[in-house]
């Protein structure tokens, strides 16, 4: 399953898990780390086990702290003893594969898959190797920490690179890549605009920290009528062809084409 969309809350603030639950992310991300101040991290993380444990909700998993911090460690204990299945589990500032198979060996798989999060170059020099552990099937590209590595600008076109080498990687291992939250609430203009760009780099997907960013993420990942209809139109000619050579409006329909055509159609919601 494509996943377009992940919301954040900060997990010090449970009053709110239950209106992220409900906001139309297709995931939902209780997060332990970057919203959550030193003196609360203890508080955030009983609440977030305390909710999960009794929740329905199934797209619901957590964005734990550093693996090397103190903090990173208590969340990875308890959530090791908590007996908890979980979709995902998020995993920061991860910088190359060992941290990936550690983890893989420690955590039960009943914690789900591990989506690890990209934010410094060298973590973008070694993300093929952290896509290639079996257990990594979803991934965020953190632009705001990563450009703070790089003393870069925060803007799309200063990261383009970046964005471009994920895209890339995420897609020879069959990664589900996330972009940055639009750390702009305010501004859901500009977020569905930089979301469709995204898409342009193979980029389907994007996280968010307010629920009014998912209906604008969704209308920007969405295909365009043009674009089903010219879908429907290959597959169409593809399928008349019935193998043999198929033919759309004079031009050659190979299979690229009808792989993409067939991804427009399952994305349409």
């Amino acid at each position: 399953m494509h996943y377009r969309s992940v919301l954040f809350v900060p997990g010090n603030r449970p009053e709110r898990y239950e209106k992220a639950c409900a906001a139309g992310a297709d995931l939902v991300c209780i997060d332990l780390e970057d919203s959550v101040g030193p003196s609360d991290k203890d508080r955030a993380r009983d609440n977030a086990l305390e909710f999960l444990s009794k929740t329905q909700h199934a797209h619901v998993g957590v964005r734990i702290n550093g693996v090397q911090t103190p903090e990173g460690k208590d969340d990875i204990q308890a959530l090791t003893e908590s007996g908890l299945t979980l979709p995902f589990l998020m995993i920061p500032k991860v910088s190359d594969k060992g941290e990936m198979s550690d983890l893989d060996d420690d955590l039960p798989n009943e914690l789900g898959v591990f989506c690890p999060i990209i934010e410094s170059a060298i973590g973008l020099l070694n993300a093929a190797e952290i896509f290639s552990n079996g257990r990594v099937s979803l991934a965020l590209f953190g632009a705001v920490d990563f450009s703070a590595d790089l003393d870069c600008d925060l803007s799309w076109d200063a990261l383009l690179h970046a964005r471009s080498v994920l895209a890339n990687v995420a897609a020879a291992h069959d990664v589900n890549l996330f972009d940055v939250p639009h750390i702009d609430v305010r501004d859901l203009d500009d977020c569905e605009l930089t979301t469709r760009q995204n898409k342009t780099l193979g980029i389907h997907a994007r996280a968010a920290i307010h629920p009014a960013q998912i209906d604008r993420i969704h209308a920007a990942l969405a295909p365009s009528e043009a674009e089903v209809d010219q879908a429907e139109a290959v597959i169409a000619a593809y399928q008349k062809a019935d193998g043999d050579v198929a033919l759309l409006d004079g031009k050659l329909i190979e299979a690229p084409l009808l792989k993409k055509a067939q991804r427009v159609l399952r994305t349409r919601k």
